[in-house]
């Protein structure tokens, strides 16, 4: 079966670079290896990550400047189809830094270039423009200095208008207000259920009430809240399920809630039913936490993780 056509927009891409130390202390010169550099980003996170799984993308985002530059060089040597908005400002770069010693990383993130009207603008007007449409949209990640709260908003009335499917994956106001105007799929994690819900959540009963309010109330036809090593809750107007990830080896926690986002939307572009495309975002997201850094999850983990957990269901 043909894949069903699939764009992610990512208001606030990042060159992500990634290095290594013995310790992080305060005040010393800390000398780090060579750094890794990948274009990162939510939604150019969920396209790498399709692209990884053997999938097709259309990736559209601001770009500007000298790192802008090597972000747009670096797509291209992974094969993904994109789209930059060009801007003045410079395209962010995040760090990440693994202390060996501890075995834990350190995540420094920058709040990306201050984005004119005619900029940001410019992504929804490029999005637009996609023919024929695509039948998923992902939008996901933060939102840059300049662009309004509901940004994500306006993308979720432009979906419709396109007659796309989509899937948010944000936070605070900006998944407020995305919400607030109607999606396919939230992707909330259960910190933001909490603030959707506008009270504190802790069992999962309160959690799968607290989603199906969502559903109720027309804000989403489909919420799967991530929960990290407890896997994701699958519900909707009439399901209400936990899908338990599998037991792997952890070496980075960072890149699974993208990798699980690429998988969901992947599965469902190749025609798999809903329970089917969340439990292969949850085996991407789980492969993901197999690799190293940042990297996100690969194909031949996630399709061994997705058979496993389908043969224990």
């Amino acid at each position: 079966m043909a894949q069903k056509r699939i764009a992610t927009l990512t208001i606030n891409p990042a060159l992500d670079k990634n290095s290594r130390n013995e310790r992080v202390v305060p005040n010393d010169k800390l000398r780090c290896t060579a750094p890794e550099r990948e274009p990162g980003g939510g939604g150019i996170n969920v396209s790498r990550a399709i692209r990884r799984l053997g999938g097709e993308s259309l990736a559209i985002y601001p770009c500007g400047g000298q790192i802008g530059a090597l972000f747009k060089e670096l797509l291209e040597e992974e094969g993904v189809t994109h789209r930059p908005v060009a801007i003045e400002g410079m395209t962010r770069e995040n760090l990440t830094v693994f202390e060996e010693g501890s075995n834990q990383h350190f995540i420094f993130i920058m709040p990306g270039p201050e984005l004119g009207e005619a900029e940001w603008q410019g992504t929804l007007d490029e999005l637009s423009s996609v023919d024929p449409a695509p039948d998923y949209v992902v939008a996901s990640g933060s939102c840059p200095p300049g662009v309004p709260a509901d940004f994500y908003q306006q993308v979720a009335e432009l979906a419709k208008e396109m007659g796309s499917r989509l899937i948010v994956d944000t936070s605070g106001e900006p998944l407020r207000l995305a919400a607030e105007a109607g999606v396919y799929l939230l992707k909330p994690n259960m910190r933001e259920l909490g603030q959707l819900a506008g009270h504190e959540i802790e069992s999962e009963e309160q959690q799968i009430a607290a989603a199906k309010e969502l559903v109720g109330a027309g804000q989403a036809e489909v919420v799967v809240v991530s929960m990290g090593a407890g896997g994701a809750l699958l519900v909707t107007e009439e399901v209400g399920q936990h899908l338990r990830t599998p037991t792997v080896p952890i070496r980075s926690r960072l890149g699974a809630g993208d990798s699980m986002v690429a998988g969901i939307t992947l599965a469902l572009a190749r025609g798999l039913g809903l329970s089917d495309a969340v439990h292969f975002g949850v085996a991407a997201g789980a492969a993901a936490v197999m690799t190293p850094g940042t990297e996100l999850c690969r194909r031949a983990d996630t399709e061994r993780l997705f058979e496993q957990m389908r043969a224990e269901t």
